[in-house]
């Protein structure tokens, strides 16, 4: 299916490995411009090699709303348009009631956050001229839950209530936003996590077993496909939405 990305310019934050790397990637194949806005230049580079003229990495890590800005003013000067944004940043840091503090708390929903919000801040005025797009990458956690992850799971669950909210304001804009929800993805932060358990094999083969479609892991090139989907023109009356691409593990009866 011919998406007609050809061309357009996407921010994609935490865009140089995992879900965000994948989304690049796919992009670069459908002829668009991703703008992987990720500290991670030697993953970035690999990505860029494949496109370079036509992609383009920041590495600079989303800390204050002075480095969104500087991405998105570094994103136009450049090529002189946006179309999109991809929200994708952030990692699962395991702060939660008995495990953490308040301060942590607070540090794990900026960091996990607050950079969602700043860079559709400063993209908007580029956004509105493009009738663009926004995509949310969120977390099942939001919906499902944890144990030990309050920081995480509540920045999860307010990308889902700033979906709905930004898919109304901006209505009036025709920019078009929507959230995708992984569930059980095998990305680097993911292995780095199943590391942490005595048996590691086993704990993902435990997992893995009660995912209902296929008993296997989501890609992240499946969750590429979807949020690459909703940037499209082919997803023109798809707003506010949350959409969930996890082999039915948040929905389905998992004794299935």
């Amino acid at each position: 299916m011919n998406l007609n990305l050809q061309d357009k310019v996407i921010l994609i934050s935490g865009g140089a490995k995992g879900i965000g790397g994948a989304i690049s990637l796919g992009l670069i194949e459908e002829g668009a411009i991703p703008i992987i806005i990720d500290p991670s230049e030697e993953e970035g580079v690999k990505i860029l090699e494949k496109a370079p003229l036509k992609s383009l990495q920041i590495p600079i890590r989303l800390s204050d709303p002075s480095d969104s800005q500087k991405a998105v003013e570094l994103a136009f000067e450049k090529f002189g348009r946006i179309d999109g944004l991809v929200n994708n940043a952030g990692a699962n840091d395991s702060i939660g009631l008995e495990n953490g503090s308040p301060g942590a708390f607070a540090e794990s929903v900026s960091k996990n956050l607050f950079h969602y919000y700043h860079l559709a801040h400063y993209a908007l005025p580029y956004l509105k001229k493009s009738k663009g797009a926004i995509v949310n990458i969120s977390s099942k956690t939001a919906v499902t839950g944890q144990g030990g992850t309050s920081g995480y799971t509540a920045a999860k669950g307010a990308q889902l209530s700033l979906t709905r909210e930004w898919a109304v304001e901006l209505l009036k804009y025709q920019i078009r936003v929507n959230a995708v929800i992984p569930a059980e993805v095998y990305t680097p932060l993911y292995q780095n996590w199943i590391q942490t358990f005595e048996n590691p094999e086993q704990k993902l083969a435990d997992i893995t077993k009660n995912i209902p479609l296929g008993n296997r892991m989501t890609t992240p090139e499946e969750i590429a496909a979807m949020t690459i989907f909703l940037l499209s023109e082919k997803a023109s009356h798809i707003t506010g939405q949350h959409l969930f691409v996890d082999g039915g593990y948040t929905h389905l009866d998992r004794s299935l």
